[in-house]
């Protein structure tokens, strides 16, 4: 039989948060793939396991992944993990799964800390809707096109940030989509913990005087639907109505339907347009 991939959350910064079910893991497993060893030789050392280990990152793992997938097809039971948080999670361990899943290998995920959800929960932003976008890109075509997306995206936003590129980002974020409420939390679990709430208008004041510290997380409030209606119906109040419905016309919408969401859409009755139309025919 062949083994079983096991992604193990590890703390993000407080030991103690490691589950009991990870630590009996990464002792039975056969082998534990990390993304830095040097860096995990430390948590294992911490709680006294002793199983090896062998390196899987973004820079070996389309070769390092063969070597995983063989030790699983021979029964050998594999615990991945990252230097924080959840594998899988903005982490190559996503292409490992996938290949895995491809082969009919068992993944199963142990939860635990995940530096996403944590700042969102202690935010203070709304947690019911929320979208992840985690670093955003280098390259710059596309990291506008994401900046360009999140502009009217409604659900609160979580975005990683290095401290060294914090405030380029945030002045990036504030020009493309305008001052927002917004929650920087650093150092999440550890001594220095702060989750500090402002405006990015502030937040690019304060990290302009002073140099941030530890890795980042930008939880930011998304656009208010009331914000949106006011845009939509702007769009409209600049269209005539025949331009309106003329515009469903050509997705292909009978004329009927097309009176009826271009109605919707600026907030009048149907017999409003439809009596628009009627006088324009017989004028």
């Amino acid at each position: 039989m062949a083994g079983k991939l096991y992604l193990c959350a590890t703390p993000i910064g407080n030991l103690e948060d490691i589950t009991l079910r990870v630590l009996n893991t990464l002792k039975t497993v056969d082998l534990i793939a990390a993304e830095d060893t040097r860096h995990s030789i430390r948590l294992l050392n911490h709680f006294d396991i002793h199983t090896p280990m062998t390196s899987y990152h973004e820079h070996n793992k389309a070769g390092k992944a063969a070597y995983l997938l063989e030790q699983l097809r021979e029964g050998r039971d594999i615990a991945l993990i990252t230097d924080a948080g959840t594998p899988a999670i903005s982490d190559p361990g996503e292409d490992l799964v996938r290949l895995c899943i491809r082969e009919g290998i068992a993944v199963t995920s142990l939860p635990g800390p995940a530096a996403c959800v944590t700042a969102l929960t202690v935010s203070g932003l709304s947690t019911r809707r929320f979208c992840f976008e985690a670093f955003l890109p280098s390259d710059k075509k596309e990291r506008a096109w994401i900046l360009d997306e999140l502009k009217n995206e409604t659900r609160t936003i979580i975005i990683y940030e290095a401290p060294h590129h914090l405030l380029g980002t945030l002045k990036e974020l504030r020009e493309t989509l305008g001052d927002r409420r917004m929650t920087l939390c650093r150092e999440l679990t550890k001594k220095y913990e702060e989750a500090w709430t402002a405006t990015l208008d502030q937040a690019i004041a304060r990290w302009s005087e002073e140099e941030p510290r530890g890795e980042c997380v930008i939880v930011l409030e998304g656009k208010s639907r009331d914000a949106c209606r006011r845009e939509e119906a702007g769009r409209w109040e600049q269209m005539s109505v025949e331009e309106h419905v003329a515009l469903y016309e050509r997705q292909g919408i009978a004329r009927k339907e097309a009176m009826r969401l271009a109605a919707k859409d600026r907030g009048v009755s149907r017999r409003e347009i439809y009596g628009h139309f009627v006088g324009h025919t017989e004028a």
